[in-house]
């Protein structure tokens, strides 16, 4: 019987048991209000999985999800407002 080994080198990296660096550490914070708004989405959604939403359901969910979409927007204005800052240096 042959034994089958893989040909090629690992594909992963070496240390991926490691700490997040401070810079994935920083990149998280900065993006944790979007973070935190879909997850009160998903509950929102959730909640009416099993039973038909009630204008309050409906109201939480267009509330959750103008809630993402103003988060995602003030990300993407901070972040486009870094670049143009850094672009400039």
């Amino acid at each position: 019987m042959k034994t089958i080994a893989a040909l090629q080198a690992l594909v992963t990296a070496a240390s991926l048991d490691g700490e997040p660096s401070d810079a994935e550490l920083d990149a998280i914070e900065l993006e944790m209000p979007v973070i935190r708004a879909e997850v009160e989405l998903l509950d929102a959604q959730i909640m009416t999985l099993d039973r038909i939403p009630t204008e309050l359901d409906q109201r939480r969910i267009r509330r959750a999800r103008r809630k993402v979409l103003a988060a995602r927007r003030e990300l993407a204005n901070r972040s486009a407002g870094t670049a143009t800052a850094g672009d400039a240096a």
